[in-house]
C-alpha cells in the first residue's frame, strides 16, 4: 500500500505548544544583551520548523495506547527527528508510534522537557551547508523565482521551511518558519500563512510584495519588520 494523502498541516494540531525563545532581549525589534542569566530554550527556530515536518512525515500518534516513560519517549522522538526531513513520507504501517497523546501539540504541552531535549540542538544549524547562500549577491528576479517555487511546492502538497534573513546587509533577522499555505491576493500583496516557532499561540503571515518583488515580514518584538530574503531549507541535502 502506498502513502495515503494526509490533510494539510493544522496549526492547532501539528505544531509545538512552546516557544523558541531568543538569546537577546528586544525592544521594538532591536536587540540588547539580557541582564538575567536564566537558561532559555533558544536558537531552535530551524530545529522546530524541521521537526514539525519530521513528525508529519514519520510519526503516528495513538491516544488509545498507554503513554511511554521519559526514556522510551526520548528514544522514539530521536528516531523521528534523526530522519532527514527530505526523505519520502512513511505509510501508516511504518510510522514511529507516539502513544498516549493525539497530536504534536498535546505531546509538546504535556511532555515539553522531553520533547525539547530530543528534537535537536540549536548550534549545529549555524553550520548547515545551505547557510553559505547568505553571502551571495542578490540578483534581480531571484526572489520572484523563489516565490514561484514556493507556490509550486504548496500546490504539490510539499512541506516548505522558509529561511528568512536580512544578512549580509543587516543583522535584523536570521530565522526559519514553516509555510502552511497561501492566503488571498489583495492586489498589492500575497499572504502566506506560516508557523513561526517564536509565536506558538497563532499563525503569522509572510507577505509577497507584487510591486517590490520581495518578501516582507511584519514587525514583532524580535524584528523591526520589512523586506526579508527567503530561501527554502530542508527540501534536499544541500539546502
Amino acid at each position: 500500500m502506498g502513502v495515503q494523502a494526509r490533510p494539510p498541516v493544522a496549526f492547532e494540531r501539528d505544531t509545538f505548544s512552546f516557544a523558541n525563545d531568543t538569546v537577546f532581549a528586544y525592544q521594538d525589534g532591536h536587540p540588547s544583551l539580557r541582564q538575567e542569566s536564566t537558561k532559555r530554550y533558544a536558537t531552535r527556530c530551524f530545529v522546530m520548523s524541521r521537526a514539525v515536518v519530521q513528525f508529519r512525515k514519520f510519526a503516528r500518534f495513538d491516544p488509545a495506547l498507554p503513554p511511554l516513560d521519559d526514556a522510551a519517549l526520548a528514544d522514539r522522538i530521536r528516531a523521528i527527528t534523526r530522519r532527514a526531513p527530505w526523505r519520502d513520507e512513511l505509510d501508516e504501517s511504518h510510522r514511529i508510534v507516539i502513544p498516549g497523546v493525539p497530536d504534536l501539540r498535546a505531546l509538546s504541552r504535556t511532555r515539553a522537557r522531553v520533547v525539547q531535549e530530543n528534537i535537536g540542538l540549536g548550534w549545529p544549524t549555524y553550520f548547515r551547508l545551505g547557510n553559505w547562500r547568505v553571502v551571495l549577491p542578490k540578483p534581480r528576479g531571484q526572489q520572484a523565482r523563489t516565490k514561484a517555487r514556493l507556490d509550486l511546492a504548496l500546490t504539490q502538497g510539499e512541506y516548505y521551511v522558509a529561511y528568512m534573513t536580512t544578512m549580509p546587509d543587516y543583522l535584523y533577522t536570521n530565522h526559519a518558519v514553516l509555510v502552511l499555505g497561501r492566503q488571498g491576493d489583495d492586489g498589492e500583496n500575497i499572504g502566506y500563512t506560516v508557523y513561526d516557532p517564536g509565536f506558538p499561540d497563532a499563525p503569522r503571515t509572510l507577505y509577497w510584495s507584487k510591486r517590490a518583488g520581495t518578501f516582507w515580514y511584519p514587525p514583532n518584538m524580535t524584528f523591526v519588520g520589512g523586506s526579508v530574503y527567503v530561501w527554502r531549507v530542508y527540501g534536499g541535502p544541500l539546502q
